[in-house]
């Protein structure tokens, strides 16, 4: 099995609860620091493309920047191509715990949906 990659925040709670909880599975993965290491645009392109999900919900709704910015006027006068642009350009941007496999792409801890792709 591919370990999977798990884009999070150290701070995060959510993110923590789902490192403990990949952990208590024993399922392998490889964590990478969402605000140090931000997802490029092609990388967010792909995942997008992958995960069958609307672009919305790679945005962190509830975080400070994207209320600072006022993304929920904002985003629906947005192209596709803006909106990834944006999303590559502040890691704190991206809805977090962030899990890419293979074949999937996960956003936000929910267990239910964990354990049916992990």
């Amino acid at each position: 099995m591919t370990p999977i990659t798990v884009l999070c925040y150290k701070k995060c709670t959510t993110c923590q609860k789902a490192l403990k909880w990949l952990d208590a599975q024993g399922i392998p993965y490889t964590e990478r620091p969402i605000k140090e290491e931000n997802p490029s645009r092609e990388e967010l392109e792909t995942w997008y493309k992958r995960s069958g999900l609307p672009l919305k919900r790679f945005f962190n709704t509830s975080g400070n920047l994207y209320k600072e910015m006022k993304l929920k006027d904002r985003l629906p006068q947005m192209s596709e191509e803006e909106q990834l642009d944006l999303l590559s350009s502040d890691g704190m941007l991206v809805k977090r715990p962030l899990v890419v496999g293979e074949d999937f792409v996960l956003t936000g801890f929910k267990e239910a949906e964990w354990k049916e792709k992990l």
